[in-house]
């Protein structure tokens, strides 16, 4: 029987890639987006991927959603949790509101997505939680204090929960992507891109979303069961952790 792989964010960029490539997996996929009714549709219409509306920075939200998944697809097997925004400003000029929506977004949506689904993975003795954080939450990002604080504590979340669940037979692990050629990077001014970003990742030239989704992939995997608590990087040798 197919397990069963929920997306944040599953329906754009690097979630789009990890939607369709746990599919072509053989997983039965459910893609969460926020607020882009359009590209949802479209999404949905391309891959035949079910998707589901709700704000991954809502606890209740999140509840109520993952037990219509479960109610249409069967228990949640794997976990994917990527959804992430940006609200990028220089702290001694960042508004309390930046501050706040990344890291409900970015880091409390883990607990709000990770909790209804845990107890049933232990009681199964079975599950894949899968964080997607960033190289700049290993390393810092000037403008991003709010975004790399809450990618760096989606790693602590991901060493800690590791810790606790090994025994239960889940494995928690973390993806930190560098530069991926999705929209927001592409949104970059080209020569800002190719003077300022580019001559800092070894292999020169930008990651591509299929490639963070084959990392997913492996991890989502039975082979997979002996790695736990950690942090792979996929950004092109730009840091080395």
């Amino acid at each position: 029987m197919a397990r069963v792989a929920v997306v944040t964010g599953g329906t754009r960029g690097i979630g789009e890639a990890i939607s369709k490539a746990l599919k072509a997996a053989g997983y039965k996929v459910a893609a969460v987006y926020a607020g882009n009714d359009e590209a949802a549709a479209k999404f949905k219409s391309a891959t035949g991927i079910p998707v589901y509306k709700w704000d991954v920075s809502s606890y209740e939200a999140c509840e109520a959603g993952l037990k219509q998944v479960e109610a249409d697809l069967g228990a949640v097997d794997v976990l994917i949790n990527n959804a992430g925004i940006t609200r990028d400003a220089m702290l001694h000029r960042m508004k309390p509101e930046q501050w706040t929506a990344v890291i409900n977004t970015n880091l409390n949506s883990l607990f709000n997505m990770t909790r209804p689904v845990i107890e049933g993975m232990r009681a199964r003795k079975f599950g894949r939680i899968i964080n997607i954080s960033s190289i700049n939450g290993q390393k810092g990002q000037m403008g991003q204090t709010n975004y790399s604080a809450a990618k760096a504590g989606d790693i602590g979340f991901t060493k800690a929960l590791a810790q606790e669940s090994a025994k239960a037979g889940i494995t928690v692990n973390a993806i930190c992507p560098g530069y991926i050629n999705t929209e927001m990077v592409q949104a970059v001014p080209k020569d800002v891109l190719e003077k300022a970003i580019l001559p800092l990742i070894p292999v020169g030239r930008l990651g591509e979303p299929d490639e963070v989704a084959r990392c997913v992939v492996f991890l989502a995997s039975d082979e997979a069961g002996f790695i736990t608590g950690s942090t792979l990087s996929a950004n092109g040798g730009q840091y080395l952790a």
